[in-house]
């Protein structure tokens, strides 16, 4: 339903003041948990879509009806029919006085749209940091009460080469082990065990369309991806798998991913453009280390098995 205004300007009924973040906030708030602040973070992210929508189509009726105004007024001429007697015909509110009423409550009316756009963006935008800020102190809390532990298995192929695997992990460890490889928290709490893909004909991809990823970008080559994991803010929009980088003897660091695959996560290396998960002896030899050193540490606990 709509109604017209004085000056011409139609309401509707249904337009929208905007959308509060609120309700996300109450629900980060209530639990301590990491999915729970995930699932707060999620719900903002669906509301902020559907606030900027509803604004958008707000602005869109506006122009609509500025448009249809300005016809109708054009259409309308305003003028007495011709040969009919003067004294006999009432007249014509001026169409120019008409015109600038008509515009004058479509300026405040854009203007007021505006305001509170700009009023719930900036609310969005503190609701969003709190709930970043938030993850990041439960991460870093949960990191220093309790170890992530790991299992590294390793397959010998030939006698100079393998093949490592680490037992998969659940639950809030993949985020736990993220900030701890990588100083950055996820995009997502269930990312690396997702193996969904758009395109049964592809793998899945390793990045998600968040945190400033196109929908075209989410599929780079390894020299790509290693960029946007080294890039990244505080977020970074991982999907299927933890990136590692491990020291160099010579001197910066290789990029190893670990990739899930069923059971395990799989290591891979960063080779040129792409991944290999047949690792030399050295390479091997060095990202066992890395996990090693982590242990000594007291950041994590590792358990080695040679298969």
């Amino acid at each position: 339903m709509s109604e017209t205004t004085q000056g011409g300007m139609v309401k509707h009924a249904g337009a929208s003041e905007g959308v509060s973040p609120d309700a996300a906030l109450a629900r980060l708030r209530a639990l301590e948990t990491l999915e729970s602040g995930y699932e707060a973070w999620l719900e903002l992210q669906v509301e902020h879509a559907a606030s900027r929508l509803r604004f958008r189509e707000e602005r869109e009726r506006l122009e609509q009806q500025g448009s249809f105004l300005l016809g109708a007024v054009r259409a309308a001429g305003l003028t007495p029919s011709s040969g009919a007697e003067p004294a006999l015909v009432t007249p014509p509110a001026a169409p120019g006085d008409f015109l600038r009423d008509a515009e004058d409550k479509l300026t405040q009316a854009r203007d007021a749209l505006a305001r509170r756009e700009t009023e719930s963006e900036a609310k969005h935008a503190e609701a969003f940091a709190e709930i970043r800020a938030t993850l990041k102190d439960r991460v870093q809390r949960y990191l220093s009460a309790s170890r992530p532990s790991l299992t590294l298995l390793l397959r010998r192929v030939g006698t100079e080469r393998a093949i490592l695997h680490l037992e998969r992990v659940s639950g809030d460890t993949p985020v736990l082990l993220c900030f701890l490889f990588a100083a950055r928290i996820p995009s997502r709490y269930g990312f690396l065990l997702d193996d969904a893909t758009e395109d049964v004909s592809l793998p899945p991809a390793p990045l998600y369309a968040d945190a400033g990823v196109a929908a075209d970008e989410v599929r780079p080559d390894a020299v790509g991806l290693e960029s946007r994991v080294r890039g990244a803010g505080e977020v970074v929009p991982l999907k299927g798998f933890l990136p590692v980088f491990v020291s160099r003897p010579s001197g910066g660091e290789d990029f190893f991913r670990l990739l899930q695959r069923g059971v395990v996560l799989e290591v891979e290396v960063a080779d040129g453009t792409a991944f290999r998960n047949v690792l030399s002896r050295e390479e091997s030899e060095r990202f066992a280390g890395h996990l090693l050193r982590l242990k000594l540490e007291g950041r994590i606990g590792l358990d080695i098995e040679v298969g």
